[in-house]
């Protein structure tokens, strides 16, 4: 018997109320050895206040040791192993932002990007341009034709877009274009499958054709594309856990990775404190409600420690919002960490708290990464979280006589 066959016999339907707010990249490093990390130097007396009542843990987003994308992180959070369950990012960009994928469609996440005048990559992001000016690019792009294909273009966020390839005999297994790394050139798309070889190809006569039409562009005169992917096949969040679920996002990513899970998308919020009025609106509708926090994640990778700091007291002080709705099951965290000092997600565990009645304290004062490392729920796998959750809203009946 595989887990999701065993959720699904023990389910069970009362009227719990489970909330998973997730503060993308929360874990972090301190600076120096020794030192604090971002989380533990941040102020947060109501996170705190809740890790006093909850109990605490650290998740393990793949396996020990590798570091997640956002798909993958958020997938273990989602409880589907990510290992077991493959999400390509263009698919979850191009499903956030309500593309329909079809049965011969690969897509791929795009950045734009700065060149110089050699050719080579000096800001990975084209200076997070201004979604008004992106999609001004990305229409731009619409020029781009291939003989026997069609190509859809769209934008997405900041300096980020979909570029979508239909036709048939495409295969998502095609490597990414962006070297992580500035001072050297974008990467040609490569098969990393030879049945994969004819969707390499279009893919580099887009590129050709795009940076030609963008050469003159003073930011976002150069691209790259990763995540190629078709979609992928999933079960739902109320075919596995008999939850009705909603998704509360600013990024369509995010959005995109909820819609592949089944969760229903609800409001088009911008803040952190529009998602919140979205959560109560819709508070009597649904089960369980996704809420993503994308900032403490972006200043982590730009390397800014002070501003997640901040980010994260920003996050903080939502908490007594979310506790006036009164749910039994209340989860923090993160889908993997993204230390300032590193500038990058990396593979170290990620604070965790789960506050519910039936919670077993474990003596922690503080929410932060020192606590959690010691706290009641240890190191356990991401996708393990979802069954800890349906538990303690009550949501599992017994296995076994």
């Amino acid at each position: 018997m595989t887990e999701h066959e065993l959720i699904q016999e023990l389910k069970s339907t009362n009227s719990s109320k489970i909330i998973m707010l997730v503060a993308d990249g929360l874990g972090g490093l301190p600076l120096d050895p020794g030192g604090k990390t971002e989380l533990e130097t941040a102020v947060t007396p109501n996170l705190d206040r809740l890790a006093g009542i909850g109990t605490s843990g650290s998740s393990i987003p793949v396996l020990p040791g590798i570091t997640p994308g956002s798909g993958p992180g958020h997938l273990g959070l989602f409880g589907y192993d990510p290992l077991e369950f493959k999400i390509g990012r263009g698919a979850l960009e191009a499903t956030g932002i309500g593309f329909e994928l079809g049965p011969h469609d690969v897509a791929a996440r795009g950045n734009f990007c700065t060149l110089d005048t050699n050719g080579l990559i000096s800001d990975r992001r084209a200076g997070r341009i201004p979604s008004e000016e992106s999609f001004h690019v990305v229409e731009k792009l619409q020029a781009v034709a291939i003989d026997g294909y069609e190509v859809f273009v769209k934008p997405v966020k900041e300096h980020r877009f979909v570029v979508v390839f239909r036709g048939t005999g495409l295969d998502g297994r095609v490597a990414d274009t962006d070297p992580q790394a500035t001072g050297v050139p974008p990467l040609d798309p490569q098969p990393l499958d030879p049945a994969a070889a004819e969707t390499a190809d279009i893919a580099k006569e887009f590129v050709r054709q795009a940076c030609e039409i963008l050469k003159d562009e003073p930011k976002a005169n150069g691209l790259t594309l990763r995540g190629f992917a078709a979609k992928p096949a999933l079960p739902t969040y109320e075919e596995l856990y008999g939850l009705r679920a909603a998704a509360i996002a600013v990024y369509p990513m995010y959005k995109g990775l909820a819609s592949l899970v089944g969760m229903k998308l609800v409001g088009t919020p911008q803040t952190l404190g529009e998602q919140i009025d979205e959560l109560k609106a819709c508070w009597n509708d649904y089960d369980f409600f996704f809420l993503h926090f994308k900032y403490t994640d972006s200043t982590g990778e730009d390397g800014n420690f002070a501003n997640k700091v901040k980010q994260i007291e920003e996050l903080d002080k939502i908490i007594p919002r979310i506790e006036e709705l009164k749910p039994d099951v209340l989860i923090v965290t993160g889908d993997h960490s993204t230390p300032s000092k590193l500038k990058s997600h990396s593979w170290h565990p990620v604070p965790t708290l789960l506050v519910a009645d039936p919670c077993r304290p474990d003596g922690a004062t503080a929410f932060g990464e020192r606590n959690c490392l010691s706290g009641g729920l240890g190191q356990f796998p991401a996708k393990h979280l979802m069954l800890l959750a349906m538990a303690h809203a009550g949501r599992f009946g017994k296995y076994g006589a």
